[in-house]
């Protein structure tokens, strides 16, 4: 089989499969500590923020130079980056959807149950990660010959979303719990939220393979989606459960770790 295809199984199984682990520690405990979920959602916004600069937008910047040099960068860039952000601010509009902690749903009204609400959340958030692993494959395979350190990246940034993705399981899986679903069902809807991710990653490569040139646009996009996640969602919700030094500091080294791993492999 083709190494670039085994890649991308490899990407689609572990940020699925992160995800679908940290959804399994539903049956070891009970419930989880407020303490342990605020760190975890600290933790992931940490991650999120450093793949974002690290591995789209400085990448970003790099090739729009080469696609466009009639074209100052960061007009591209930023452009890209604003534009991801609107496309989950209008994907968030459209879709009802309920964030943990909340009483309230957001978006159009609907008969929905709260737990799908949860869910529907999760799945929207989750699709600016797969189509930013998926934007990196495709740079590494229309560029890879040409420029060998895009597969360290490729690599890093799939890693980077995966180490998030499992506390962002289990902070799927235990509110849907609190809502009244079996520890099954809580698993079931916990892993299925990750779905999106191989599917963004198909789309993120298919659409790189079709147009090079917007390769520095899809970054920047991938990488707005996902801050507009970490400012609207993560941090917001790890700083509700009075653990706001811990949500802070956890979030600090998510960044970090991310930051080190784009060094070392990318």
């Amino acid at each position: 089989m083709n190494s670039f295809i085994l890649f991308v199984v490899f990407a689609c199984l572990i940020t699925w499969g992160a995800t679908a682990l940290g959804a399994s520690t539903i049956f070891l405990f009970k419930s989880i500590n407020q303490k342990v979920n605020d760190g975890m959602l600290g933790f992931a916004a940490g991650v999120m923020i450093s793949a974002s600069f690290f591995s789209l937008i400085i990448p970003g910047l790099e090739f729009a130079k080469k696609y466009n040099p009639n074209i100052n960068e960061m007009v591209i860039v930023a452009g890209g980056f604003i534009c991801g952000a609107l496309f989950l601010l209008i994907l968030d509009g459209l879709t009802p959807h309920l964030h943990m902690f909340e009483k309230q749903p957001e978006g159009p009204k609907s008969n929905l149950k709260r737990s799908a609400l949860l869910f529907l959340a999760i799945t929207i958030h989750n699709i600016p990660e797969g189509l930013a692993v998926g934007v990196a494959l495709g740079a590494y395979n229309v560029l890879g010959s040409s420029n060998p350190d895009l597969f360290n990246a490729a690599l890093a940034l799939t890693v980077g979303i995966a180490i998030q993705n499992f506390p962002e399981g289990a902070a799927v899986s235990f509110p849907m719990h609190r809502e009244g679903l079996s520890k099954r069902k809580a698993f079931l809807f916990g892993q299925a939220s990750a779905i999106v991710e191989p599917i963004g990653i198909c789309l993120g490569i298919l659409l790189i393979n079709i147009v090079q040139p917007i390769l520095p646009f899809a970054l920047s996009f991938a990488a707005g989606a996902m801050i507009f996640v970490v400012i609207e969602e993560l941090i917001p919700e790890s700083q509700k459960g009075h653990n706001t030094n811990l949500a802070t500091i956890f979030t600090v080294l998510g960044l970090v770790i991310m930051m080190i791993l784009d060094n070392v492999l990318g």
